[in-house]
């Protein structure tokens, strides 16, 4: 149903009332919104909490005591859209249900949009009148939030548990939901954004020499610290495209750094950090590029290609988005650790038990002689 009533609270007394105005919900729908553009950590701004048509918004910026709110979660299903956004804000606040879904993922799984406004409009019909550009640009720290930020906040979990009822079931008609049980468990036990980050991973450090990479990694490892001790996006310290430059061509000292693409307020608070991290990289032994292995070939990137052009095919016939049935940068590098053996080529692409299923004979067929019977180990 459409969004029917909701309700700001940024009392800790009103708290409890709002909760039991919601008791009779089982799901329960739960979105978060950020406000941690310019930090390290991920932090919510405003949670909504609520379905068939009514919402409470909690104000994180008032409210001291989310003890309630994680035992009412405790006890319900929690349905998000595109968990992996949410559960670390609310882990921080000591929310952390434990029976959750996302429909996001069920959706990828079902071939259909994964973004919320689309899937409301084509499963349910339901509209969103809110610009979704601009309230994603909005700042959802400043108080106090605007009527057409609470709308739109609201909206996002009006009718979350309902949709969620619909892809539920879809996906056992479709015999799919195996296949989500497996997603769903992949993206929660996941490392959190922060866990995944990797110097070698910043762009453009692949091309540095030896010495250069070796002041990139001081840097880089000098601005994460940076950032956890003082809570501040990365990007605010110094970008990735800037770090690069600069362990490219190191400053002689702090007054060159402005001129060199560091904000002004960053080279105030942080200038002599990010030099003496460029010195002490220039002093470190240098850092060569791991190729993880040999080098790709002519003949492994044919391959590869040979193996997209199945995931493809394989991908159109079930419906699902090439990419979330094997991820393309897999191919090569699976290619390239030259598996002996189906079970070696499985454990180098790293797919789970439902994309294998899919893929397995097409693959094997590309990798390897064809099976002699149906009882070759490659079918498992």
């Amino acid at each position: 149903m459409p969004l029917d009533r909701y309700e700001l609270i940024d009392d800790q007394a009103d708290l409890a009332s709002a909760l039991d105005w919601l008791a009779d919900l089982d799901p329960i729908g739960i979105d978060v919104e950020r406000a941690d553009w310019n930090r390290y950590y991920r932090a919510a701004a405003l949670v909504q909490i609520g379905g068939d048509g009514r919402v409470a918004l909690l104000d994180p910026l008032r409210l001291d005591d989310w003890s309630p709110v994680a035992a009412f979660c405790a006890e319900r299903e929690v349905v998000l859209h595109a968990l992996e956004n949410d559960v670390a804000p609310m882990q921080a606040l000591g929310v952390d249900p434990p029976v959750v879904h996302d429909t996001a993922i069920a959706a990828a799984l079902l071939g259909m949009p994964t973004g919320l406004e689309t899937l409301l409009s084509e499963v349910l019909g339901v509209e969103m009148e809110s610009d979704k550009a601009a309230m994603q640009r909005a700042d959802w720290e400043k108080r106090p939030l605007t009527e057409e930020m609470l709308v739109y906040a609201a909206g996002d979990v009006a009718d979350l548990p309902r949709l969620w009822a619909v892809l539920r079931d879809k996906l056992v008609e479709a015999d799919r939901w195996e296949w989500y049980v497996e997603e769903l468990a992949a993206t929660i036990d996941q490392p959190t954004v922060e866990d995944r980050r990797d110097w070698t991973r910043t762009k453009g450090v692949g091309r540095l020499d030896p010495k250069a990479r070796a002041r990139a990694k001081a840097l880089w490892e000098a601005r994460e610290d940076l950032a956890k001790d003082t809570d501040t996006a990365p990007g605010r310290i110094v970008n990735d495209k800037t770090l690069i430059d600069l362990a490219q061509k190191p400053p002689k000292a702090v007054r060159e750094l402005g001129r060199r693409g560091v904000r002004r307020q960053a080279v105030r608070t942080f200038g002599e950090d990010i030099v003496t991290a460029l010195d002490q990289g220039a002093n470190a032994d240098p850092v060569p590029v791991d190729r993880n292995g040999r080098r790709s070939t002519d003949a492994d990137r044919e391959l590869a290609d040979e193996l997209r052009v199945i995931r493809a095919q394989v991908a159109e016939e079930v419906g699902l988005d090439a990419g979330l049935l094997c991820p393309s940068r897999y191919l090569l590098k699976a290619v390239v650790a030259d598996p002996q053996t189906p079970a070696e080529f499985r454990e180098a692409l790293g797919l789970r038990d439902w994309q294998w299923r899919l893929l397995a004979d097409p693959f094997l067929d590309a990798l390897f002689e064809p099976p002699e019977s149906e009882d070759d180990p490659r079918r498992d």
